[in-house]
């Protein structure tokens, strides 16, 4: 068993929790989610606010839309050689009904996956430094569809 301890591939865009959640940010004048986060002004057409607070994010969604990816992503993305090609979905988060691309768990393909499949937020290794395992976040099929966490 590896002994050196996790840390987030990315500081700051999810807990390290064993529920983890995405961390975004909620304009304080429309109620408009980001992720990832937004600090300098609102994307909402209809607002012109600057005024945001941090968020933790629905941990589980439904399936919008899903693909594969057959090409190795540039750098600083760190892929497994040799490169092998996964799956990545589009999930409706549940209470923000906001759109989260992300990639899916080793071992679940686009033949696994269905429109309005229930998923919910997970972490996996991405790569092992000399310190630490880095730990990203994945989107995963709910064991049973019926259950949220």
């Amino acid at each position: 068993m590896n002994e050196k301890p996790q840390a987030p591939a990315i500081e700051g865009w999810f807990t390290m929790d064993d529920k983890p959640r995405l961390i975004g940010t909620q304009c304080c004048a429309c109620g408009t989610y980001f992720f990832p986060k937004q600090q300098r002004y609102c994307k909402n057409p209809d607002c012109d606010s600057t005024d945001f607070r941090e968020v933790q994010l629905s941990r589980t969604g439904r399936v919008w839309s899903y693909t594969n990816a057959c090409y190795k992503p540039p750098a600083p993305f760190v892929a497994a050689e040799p490169f092998e090609p996964y799956t990545i979905a589009a999930v409706t988060l549940e209470e923000e009904q906001m759109t989260v691309l992300g990639q899916v768990v080793t071992g679940v393909n686009v033949s696994d996956l269905k429109v309005g499949m229930a998923m919910e937020l997970v972490l996996e290794p991405l790569h092992e430094t000399d310190d630490d395992i880095k730990m990203t976040w994945k989107w995963r099929p709910l064991a049973e569809q019926g259950e949220q966490h």
